[in-house]
């Protein structure tokens, strides 16, 4: 009796392994549904407009890339501007920052971002 249970339950973790998805294989990307870091992602020129710890500053690009689902990572080529990751949610048609200390509004129909960094530092500028 307690072999042919032990026998039952062993056959039911070999059929749910051989027919769940692999969580091991990765997604073609031309495969998966775009979402909001696909929307984000691109190159930003603009301006930091207040910083808590110094003046303003011209000409800075901001660089977003997209690292996972509704998740982007933002670079620029301004030291003072931290790298920083951000998940995303949207909202109103914007897609604004889930949570966190860095406020990071984009307005797809104007192609206008903002973003303030840790709340230090605040950048504004356009999608190139």
């Amino acid at each position: 009796m307690h072999r042919r249970t032990l026998l039952r339950n062993l056959a039911a973790v070999v059929a749910a392994t051989l027919t769940a998805p692999s969580f091991a294989q990765h997604p073609d990307p031309a495969k998966r549904k775009p979402d909001l870091g696909d929307e984000a992602e691109g190159r930003y020129a603009g301006n930091v407009i207040s910083d808590s710890k110094g003046s303003s500053h011209d000409g800075v690009t901001l660089t977003v890339t997209r690292i996972g689902v509704n998740r982007v990572r933002i670079t620029s080529d301004y030291p003072r501007l931290p790298m920083v990751e951000v998940a995303l949610t949207k909202a109103m048609g914007k897609i604004i920052q889930a949570h966190g200390d860095t406020a990071y509004v984009y307005d797809p129909s104007t192609r206008q971002l903002d973003v303030s960094f840790h709340n230090e530092v605040s950048w504004s500028g356009r999608r190139q």
